[in-house]
């Protein structure tokens, strides 16, 4: 999973952590406690996310810079192409080949 989507579902659970812990922080003091934990459980998680993301950056831009040449790839080989045409033409060796051989 990437990790902006990672990022998105632990704050929308973080979220109804809130309200499950604000729902039950009045009737069971017992059970604020293990909701307070897993509340801190998700922050810990959404921070170790967004350490690994921050550090996969590098990659990302490695991979933004690889697409680049690849879609310049095709531009050099046309421009490679036409001036081989022009420098040298093929019919004129395939001629000279013809009257050595005859």
């Amino acid at each position: 999973m990437k990790a902006n989507k990672a990022l998105k579902r632990l704050t929308k659970i973080e979220a109804l952590m809130s309200k499950v812990r604000d729902q039950y922080s009045a009737s069971a003091p017992n059970l604020e406690n293990v909701l307070q934990q897993a509340t801190a459980a998700i922050a810990r998680a959404k921070e170790a996310v967004s350490l690994q993301a921050s550090s996969g950056t590098k990659a990302a831009s490695a991979k933004v810079d690889r697409a680049a040449k690849k879609a310049a790839l095709p531009e050099k080989k046309a421009a490679v192409k036409k001036a081989a045409k022009k420098t040298a033409p093929a019919p004129v060796v395939q001629a000279a080949t013809k009257a050595a051989g005859q």
